[in-house]
């Protein structure tokens, strides 16, 4: 059985990310590798000049990254779990998505951080607007 943690679940915020704090959440003494994530707005997508992003997540958001990240800490190599996704609008350059994993040995934390990455992806209710430099807008991610 695990003794992994999920910690520090800054949640579904529209406050900005903290990837350190997400690190220190999962210390543990055990731990010979603290992986992290940082998914940050960058300023194209398929060839074409981002200028903003806007995040809107559905009521049970947060919920559902809590389920995501237990089913990580499941996993017996992994001692902690952190994530948190922001909503509202973004500028270029700012975090959208922090996950932090604590394990054993480096494989074992980036497999358990990469697993939590995607399913946090695919399975997180929250939907992206992308605003275009001409103008133009396009939703992602939406059912």
């Amino acid at each position: 059985m695990s003794t992994a943690e999920v910690v520090a679940i800054g949640a579904v915020t529209d406050r900005p990310l903290d990837l350190a704090a997400h690190e220190a959440a999962v210390a543990d003494r055990r731990a010979g590798a603290v992986v992290s994530f940082q998914g940050v707005v960058r300023d194209h997508d398929h060839g074409r000049v981002v200028t903003v992003l806007e995040y809107e997540g559905h009521p049970t958001a947060e919920a559902v990254l809590r389920e995501v990240a237990a089913g990580v800490a499941a996993d017996p190599d992994v001692y902690a779990v952190a994530v948190s996704h922001r909503i509202g609008r973004l500028e270029i350059g700012e975090v959208a998505l922090v996950a932090a994993v604590s394990t054993a040995h480096r494989a074992a934390g980036f497999a358990a951080c990469a697993r939590l990455v995607d399913e946090v992806k695919a399975r997180l209710p929250i939907w992206k607007r992308q605003v275009f430099a001409d103008g133009t807008e396009e939703w992602v991610n939406c059912p």
